[in-house]
Formats: structure tokens, C-alpha cells, sequence
């Protein structure tokens, strides 16, 4: 912890001078950094006019992110324009979607290129945007992960993961974990593990949750047990190169694969990388690698969900997969795998692929040219810029300078995450870890937003402030974050 600190310090040191004038008051507003792009002039309709037909004309189901919701108007790399002109540090990507920034231009040209010649053919027809994207897509793969399936979402990307699982092993039964999200199709639902998002109804047999490996709300875990700039606040007596939570959550998935599975076989185990709408929960060493393991000698395949965490996002590696040291047999991806552009892929070995010729199986809109060159122009993009790197350069920055504030606030039960995927838990007690009642995180999460910067927020109880924005910010970027986070952490009325 006190070299923690000194990294901390260090970092404060060299942030710009009116980030310190900044910190003079906790409660001044901090100076956003500056931006060479003009917004055109809003003409659309008004805000009470779009409020209203989107609260007549569209699904009720529908929530939208606060109670006065932002009229997004244009967007620049990281940053948006609401109706009136103001701007706002985009910090949530469109829910970890716009990877490489908004509208980049070389994305709009490629794009805008591709329209100009064919908009739709579909796969019963040959067109070479759709080949050139599988290869491309499959070079940044390891093994022999090659086959690519194109779909729209993440959510119909995991459903065919599931069933090639199910048709591949000839099995039915599929093992998740509790706190996941991987869609809300009719399978799906009952797949994702948080009550909040699931509906009274039956739900699709064969599909068992496994205990969370959460080191910080779980039962075990300790200060080096995640991957991550910032540990669990909690002591640990694990010896070097060992993890005694991994070893208790292993059990935990032993038993349930033992007393639930018929003739101890299985489908397959699905699992992030690093847990998203589960409110950013890193894994304890080592252990997907061992539940890998445990799943294969089971006859079953693994199923990497890479929605968030792929493309770059985790830093040191391309794929979140990746920093668990395990290649899976099965890859999910959407999100940012067109920067917004609808579009979702699956990617498997040939051997799993071959069993989705036993009937005919199409997708309208999969490997749709527009989203074929999206898709493509992301993958440049990433590398010309360096957006990996600036994901591990800037997350582990911004990391270190939001485990400060857990220092500070009371509120702040625990920081984690790894790259720009980052998670910030609010408690009312730090001791009993109870969640940060709703209306208090509602009232940090607006006045963040009225100071300029949007965030998520997720969790089995809506108390994790969701980080994760564009690739494309910096390091001067994340201090104003954190400078508007602290200022909103003052407010609260429950600090010390």
C-alpha cells in the first residue's frame, strides 16, 4: 500500500499546473481540458419534444442513464455535445462500444466509401469485404481460432456460441457464473445472472451459475489476488506464486459441476473476461485457467465472452482472455468491434464450426459490407494509433489515481479493473461493504454528469460506477475525471 502511495504522489507531481489550482478547493469545478473541434449548431427537434415522443412512441421498457437524460447532438474522439452546446467527457464509450473515438475520420471515409459502392449483398453471394475481414480478424488470434460467424449483437453472437457448444459436444448443460451478462435473448436471459435483468418467466434448462471468484464481495480473496494496479483493501496469507482464493472458488465450481451435471459432463463454461454489467469484477489469479482445465476434462468447450473486454481494452494484451494465460475454444466479440457500427462475431476452431453444417444455418445481415469495412478500419486504427498501449498507458494511471480516492472517501469501497476497463464500488460501510444506497449513487452519478463527464453504472445492485471510455483519451483526460469525481465525492452527504 505505501508504495501505492508514492506512485500516487509521483503521479500528482506531474500532472498540469491547473489541475493543482483545481484541487485548492475539493469543491471547486475543475477545468476542462481543451479541445480543437467546433460542433455544428443543434437544429433538431427540442429536448421536451424528443422526451416525449420517446416516452409515447417508444418501448417502456426502455431506461435511459439519469433522471433528466442528455440529448447527445455530435460526438468527437472522446468527447459529446448535448442540444445546448455543452460538453461532456465521454467516459462510458456508449456502453463500452466506441472503441477508437467518435467518428474518426478515417472510420467516416472507409465507411462512407463503402456505401457509395454496395450497401448489402448478404453471404449467398461472394463480396470481398466480408473474406478480407475474417482474415484480418482471424490474425489477431491465437491457435487455431480462424472460423468467423458474423452476426449484429453480442447477444446473437452468445447464443450461437451456445449451441455450436451444445451441437459440438453433444451435451446440453452449460456452466456461467453469478453476476454475469451475456444478452437477454429467451436463452440468454437465463444465462445472465443478475436478478435485476431477468423477467418472471421459465427459464431455458441446462444452464447452472457457479459461485463469483469476487475477490473483493466474495468470501476469499485478498490484496494480491487480481491483475490489477489496485488490489483488494483486505489482508491476504497466500506464499509467492500461490492464491488460496482461487483454490476456494475452484472447489466451489468442482462442487457444482459434481452435484449438478448429468454423468458429470458438460456443454460448455462461458465466462468474461472481466465482468461488465457485473460491475467491472476481476477474477483471482489463475483461476479461468484451471476452470478451463476442469470444463475440457469434462468433455466441454470454453466460451470466451470478449463483448468489453476485447479490441485492446484490458492493455496489455488484445484479447481479456489473454491475461488469464488460456485460449479458448470459442470467442464472442461485439461492441467495439465496429465502433458502434452493429455487429457482433463469433470465433471458433474448423473442427467446432463443422458441426453448424448438420442444417442451414444464415444471417441476414452478417458480414454486411458497411460493417465488414467498419470492423476492418477498427483494426488499422488500433494499431496506427497505439490504442492498446494507450488503454494499459492511461487505465493504469487513472487506476492508481482512483485507488487515491479510496483513500480518501469513505464511500469508496473498492477500484479495480485492468487497461480502461474499470470499475469504482460505492458502500455505505466500508467494514460490512454494504452498496451505497440508490438515491445517494444517483446523486454522485448526476453531479458527475452536471460537471461534464458521463459514466455507467452497474452491479447486482447498481452501486459500481462503470469506467470505461474511448481509447483514444489521455492522461490529462483521466486527472479531470478524477478531479470531477472527487468533487462529487465531497458533496456526498455521507462522507467523512
Amino acid at each position: 500500500m505505501e508504495s501505492l502511495r508514492h506512485i500516487d504522489r509521483l503521479a500528482m507531481r506531474s500532472v498540469s499546473p491547473w489541475l493543482h489550482c483545481a484541487r485548492t478547493s475539493s469543491t471547486s469545478v475543475p477545468r476542462m481540458p481543451d479541445v480543437d473541434f467546433k460542433p455544428q449548431k443543434y437544429k433538431g427537434p427540442s429536448y421536451e419534444d424528443t422526451l416525449k415522443v420517446r416516452k409515447e412512441r417508444l418501448s417502456p421498457a426502455l431506461f435511459h442513464f439519469h433522471q433528466q437524460p442528455v440529448l447527445i447532438h455530435q460526438g468527437h474522439k472522446q468527447w459529446v455535445w448535448d442540444s445546448n452546446g455543452k460538453r461532456y467527457l465521454d467516459m462510458i464509450a456508449g456502453i463500452v462500444t466506441v472503441g477508437v473515438g467518435h467518428c474518426h475520420p478515417k472510420l467516416n471515409d472507409a465507411a462512407f466509401e463503402q456505401m457509395k459502392k454496395v450497401w448489402h449483398t448478404t453471404t449467398v453471394f461472394l463480396n470481398p469485404t466480408v473474406q478480407e475481414y475474417a482474415e484480418k480478424l482471424g490474425s489477431k488470434l491465437p491457435g487455431n481460432l480462424k472460423v468467423c460467424y458474423f452476426t449484429n449483437s453480442g447477444g446473437e453472437a452468445n447464443d450461437l456460441a451456445i449451441m455450436m457448444a451444445r451441437l459440438y459436444t453433444g451435451c446440453y448443460d452449460i456452466v456461467g457464473l453469478r453476476s454475469c451478462y451475456h444478452g437477454m435473448s429467451a436463452l440468454l436471459m437465463g444465462l445472465t445472472a443478475l436478478g435485476n435483468w431477468r423477467f418472471n418467466l421459465p427459464i431455458n434448462s441446462g444452464l447452472h451459475h457457479a459461485m463469483n471468484p469476487d475477490p473483493y464481495r466474495g468470501p476469499w480473496g485478498g490484496k494480491n489476488c487480481r491483475d490489477s494496479p489496485v488490489q483488494v483493501d483486505r489482508q491476504c496469507s497466500c506464499k509467492p506464486n500461490e492464491c488460496k482464493a482461487k483454490d476456494e472458488y475452484i472447489k466451489q465450481l468442482e462442487d457444482l459441476v459434481i452435484t449438478t451435471l448429468p454423468k458429470n459432463r458438460v456443454a460448455g463454461f462461458i465466462a468474461e473476461s472481466i465482468q461488465g454489467a457485473g460491475g467491472a469484477t476481476q477474477f483471482p489469479k489463475g483461476y479461468l485457467k484451471e476452470a478451463y482445465k476442469m470444463i475440457r476434462a469434462r468433455g466441454g468447450v470454453c466460451i470466451a465472452d470478449e463483448v468489453q473486454t476485447g479490441f485492446g481494452r484490458t492493455g496489455e494484451h488484445f484479447w481479456g482472455f489473454e491475461m488469464h494465460d488460456v485460449v479458448p475454444d470459442i470467442v464472442v466479440m461485439a461492441k467495439s468491434i465496429a465502433n458502434g457500427f452493429p455487429m457482433g462475431a463469433v470465433v471458433t476452431t474448423p473442427e467446432i464450426a463443422q458441426v453448424m453444417t448438420q442444417a442451414q444455418h444464415f444471417n441476414t445481415y452478417g458480414g454486411n459490407p458497411i460493417a465488414c469495412t467498419a470492423a476492418s478500419t477498427v483494426l488499422d486504427i488500433i494499431d496506427e494509433e497505439k490504442l492498446q498501449a494507450n488503454s494499459l498507458t492511461v487505465g493504469t494511471h487513472l487506476l492508481r489515481r482512483l485507488g487515491q480516492l479510496r483513500e480518501e472517501f469513505s464511500v469508496v469501497g473498492d477500484v479495480r479493473g485492468k487497461g480502461l476497463m474499470i470499475g469504482v464500488e460505492l458502500v455505505a460501510d466500508k467494514e460490512t461493504k454494504t452498496p451505497l444506497a440508490a438515491e445517494d449513487v444517483a446523486g454522485i452519478w448526476d453531479n458527475v454528469r452536471d460537471l461534464g463527464v458521463l459514466i455507467g453504472k452497474g452491479g447486482l445492485h447498481g452501486n459500481v460506477l462503470r469506467v470505461k471510455p474511448p481509447m483514444c483519451i489521455t492522461k490529462e483526460d483521466a486527472d479531470f475525471f478524477v478531479d470531477v469525481l472527487r468533487v462529487a465525492l465531497t458533496k456526498h452527504k455521507g462522507n467523512k
